[in-house]
C-alpha cells in the first residue's frame, strides 16, 4: 500500500513528502473516530443516577415511601426509601428505559414510566388516595387555603381490600406520563374456583371497571358473583370526602348475600344469609404530630326466608395517635372484631362474622382497647402494644360429617357447598401483648416475626357424646402465645409475586391470639402466588396473571369431637382451603 501510495501520489522527487502528511493526517482522523467510538461505548456502559422525591397531594414530603426501579421486562431493579426530607436516590443505574414506582403506606402506588435514562434524571412522584385519583391525578401540589368540597367515589371488596388490582403486585396504581396526562380506563375480570372457605366455595366471578372521564369525576363499578346460584353476590360502595388539612369524612355500605347458607339443622327454620353494614368515619389532623379518629360501624343480618330473628347492632371505633420522628404512640378502641381474610394492611372487614347460637343469629363482637408504641425507619420496622379484650359470642368453626341425625337446629349456621359450620362460644376476657419486628431486604423481599399471648378458647374436659350447645359450652378461655414469621417479595426475570407465612399457637387452641391485632398472619402455614403469564405494556395497556392461594396448607390444628346425635365435627382456628385462577386486564 506504502509504494502504491506513493507511486500515484509521487510525481517527482521534490514532491515526495506530500504522500506521508496526508498519511498522517488519515491516521490522525482514524484515532479521533477511535477514539470517538471509544468515549461513546464508555459512556454508554456508564452508570449515572436516578433521584427524587416523594410527596402527597398537598406536597407534603413521605418518610419512608418504597421507591423502586423498574426495568423493561417488569422486573424489579433497585429499592429505596425516602428519607426525612422525602428524597430518595438510586447511585448506580445504568442507561436505559425504566419506570419509577413510589409506594406510601395509606396511599395508592404511583408510577412514572418510560422515564430515559442517560445522565442524572430526577423523577418527583406524587402519592394520591383513592378518592383523589380523578380531581388530582397526577397531583399538583395543594394550596392550604384551596377549598376541598369535592366528592368522589371509592369501591372495595366486603374484605376492604382496595379493588382494581392490575399491576403484578396487587393494588391499584396511579399512571401518569407526565404532570398534565389524563386518568385511563381500566377494568379487570377475575375468574377463580375456591374450596374449604365458608361461604366462598364453587365458582367466582369479579368483575371490576374504572371509568375516569375528563371531567374528573371518578366511578368505579364492582360485581363479585358465584355463577353457580341465583343471588349469591357481595359489594361494597361508599364515599369520601377530603377537608384538607383538617383531615376528611368517609361512608362505606357493603351488602352480601349467600342463599346456600342456612340454619343447620336442615328444616328449613331459616334459609338464605342476608347481611349489611354501614361504616362511618371522621379522621381528623392536629397538625403534622397528631391524628384522630372516630366512627361507627352499624350491622344487620337476617335470613331470607323463615328467618327466627333479626341482628341489629352498633359497633363504635377510634383512635387517637401522636408523632414525633420515626416514633409513634397510639391509642385505640375497638368493638367489631375483624373479619376473617382482611388484609395484611389494617382493614379490618365491613362485615362482622355472624353465627348461631341458641336458635338466633348473634354477631362476634366486643371491646377491644390498646396502647401501642411504633418505630419505623427507611430499612425496619418495630412495634410493641398492650391490649384488654371482652369478646362475646366468639366464633367456632367446624367441619360437619352428618354421620347420624345432624340434630343441631338452631346451634349453627351451615353452608352446605363446604360442609363447615359456625357457631358461638362462651365470651371471656383476656389480656397481652403483640411485638412484631420487620425488616426489609434487597431486591424488594421483606420479612417479619411477631409474638403475642393472650387467652383463647380451648374445649377441654369434653368427655363422651354430647350436643353443640354443651361442647360449645365447654370450650374455656386458656393463657397461651403465639409467633408468626412472614416473608414476601418478587422473584427478578419472572415477576412472580409471593408472600409465605407461618402462625403457630397449640393446635387444641379453637380461637386465635389477639384477635384484633389488625397486621397479623393467617393460622398456620400460608402461601400465595402472583405470576404474570401474558403482559402487554403501552397506552392501552393488558395482561393475564395467574393467582394461587392457599390457606392453612398442612391442614393443621384440627380437632375432632362426636355429638351425641353421632354427627362428626372438626374444629379448627383456620379451615385449609385452596384458591386459583386467572385475572385479566383490558
Amino acid at each position: 500500500m506504502q509504494l502504491s501510495l506513493h507511486f500515484g501520489f509521487a510525481r517527482d522527487a521534490a514532491q515526495s513528502q506530500m504522500p506521508r502528511v496526508i498519511i498522517r493526517r488519515l491516521h490522525l482522523a482514524l484515532f479521533l473516530m477511535l477514539a470517538g467510538l471509544a468515549a461513546a461505548s464508555v459512556e454508554a456502559g456508564a452508570q449515572t443516577s436516578v433521584s427524587g422525591m416523594v410527596r402527597d397531594s398537598a406536597g407534603v414530603p413521605q418518610i419512608g415511601a418504597e421507591v423502586q426501579l423498574i426495568k423493561a421486562d417488569l422486573t424489579v431493579a433497585a429499592n429505596a426509601y425516602t428519607n426525612s426530607k422525602g428524597h430518595f436516590v438510586f447511585a448506580s443505574v445504568l442507561p436505559g428505559s425504566y419506570a419509577v414506582k413510589a409506594i406510601g403506606s395509606s396511599f395508592l402506588p404511583s408510577l412514572r414510566e418510560n422515564v430515559r435514562v442517560r445522565s442524572a434524571t430526577v423523577v418527583n412522584l406524587t402519592l394520591n388516595t383513592l378518592y383523589e385519583v380523578m380531581q388530582w391525578l397526577p397531583a399538583q401540589p395543594r394550596n392550604a387555603s384551596t377549598q376541598k368540597d369535592d366528592w368522589a367515589w371509592t369501591l372495595r371488596s366486603t374484605a376492604n381490600r382496595p379493588l382494581l388490582r392490575w399491576l403484578e403486585d396487587g393494588p391499584l396504581v396511579v399512571v401518569s406520563e407526565g404532570p398534565n396526562s389524563q386518568p385511563r380506563l381500566k377494568a379487570r375480570l377475575v375468574a377463580s374456583g375456591q374450596q374449604g372457605a365458608f361461604g366462598e366455595d364453587g365458582e367466582r366471578i369479579t368483575m371490576e371497571v374504572e371509568d375516569t372521564p375528563s371531567s374528573s369525576r371518578e366511578l368505579l363499578a364492582r360485581v363479585d358473583f358465584d355463577p353457580t346460584t341465583n343471588a349469591g353476590m357481595e359489594s361494597m360502595l361508599g364515599f369520601r370526602q377530603d377537608l384538607g388539612f383538617a383531615g376528611s369524612v368517609e361512608s362505606v355500605a357493603a351488602v352480601a348475600m349467600h342463599p346456600e347458607i342456612e340454619d343447620a339443622g336442615g328444616n328449613g327454620a331459616g334459609v338464605g344469609l342476608e347481611e349489611a353494614a354501614v361504616r362511618t368515619t371522621e379522621r381528623m389532623q392536629f397538625g403534622d404530630m397528631a391524628e384522630a379518629e372516630v366512627g361507627t360501624q352499624q350491622v344487620m343480618a337476617r335470613f331470607i326466608q323463615n328467618g327466627p330473628n333479626t341482628v341489629l347492632a352498633e359497633m363504635p371505633f377510634a383512635m387517637v395517635g401522636w408523632r414525633t420522628g420515626n416514633n409513634e404512640i397510639h391509642y385505640r378502641m375497638a368493638t367489631a372484631v375483624p373479619a376473617p381474610g382482611a388484609d395484611a394492611s389494617g382493614a379490618a372487614g365491613v362485615l362482622p362474622a355472624v353465627e348461631m347460637a341458641n336458635g338466633k343469629l348473634v354477631v362476634e363482637r366486643g371491646t377491644h382497647q390498646e396502647i401501642g408504641w411504633e418505630r419505623r425507619t427507611d430499612a425496619s420496622g418495630v412495634q410493641i402494644l398492650v391490649y384488654a379484650d371482652s369478646i362475646s359470642n366468639p366464633m367456632l368453626e367446624a367441619s360437619a360429617h352428618q354421620t347420624g341425625g345432624m340434630g343441631f337446629a338452631g346451634q349453627a349456621l351451615m353452608d352446605p357447598a363446604s360442609g363447615l359450620i359456625r357457631t358461638a362460644g362462651e365470651g371471656f376476657s383476656t389480656a397481652g401483648v403483640v411485638a412484631s419486628v420487620e425488616h426489609r431486604l434487597p431486591g424488594g423481599n421483606s420479612v417479619r416475626l411477631s409474638y403475642a399471648n393472650g387467652d383463647a378458647l380451648v374445649i377441654s374436659g369434653a368427655h363422651g357424646a354430647m350436643s353443640l350447645s354443651a361442647l360449645a359450652g365447654a370450650a374455656k378461655p386458656r393463657r397461651t402465645q403465639m409467633y408468626s414469621l412472614s416473608l414476601s417479595g418478587t422473584i427478578d426475570g419472572t415477576g412472580t409475586r409471593w408472600r409465605a407465612s407461618y402462625r403457630w399457637q397449640p393446635e387444641e387452641t379453637l380461637t386465635r391470639v389477639a384477635p384484633y391485632a389488625l397486621d397479623a398472619a393467617e393460622p398456620f402455614m400460608n402461601l400465595h402466588v402472583r405470576q404474570p403469564i401474558y403482559r402487554v405494556r403501552g397506552e392501552h395497556a393488558h395482561s393475564i396473571d395467574a393467582m394461587v392461594d392457599a390457606r392453612n396448607l398442612l391442614a393443621q390444628g384440627y380437632r375432632s369431637f362426636v355429638l351425641n346425635d353421632g354427627s362428626l365435627l372438626i374444629f379448627a382456628q383456620e379451615q385449609r382451603s385452596l384458591s386459583a385462577g386467572l385475572a385479566f386486564t383490558f
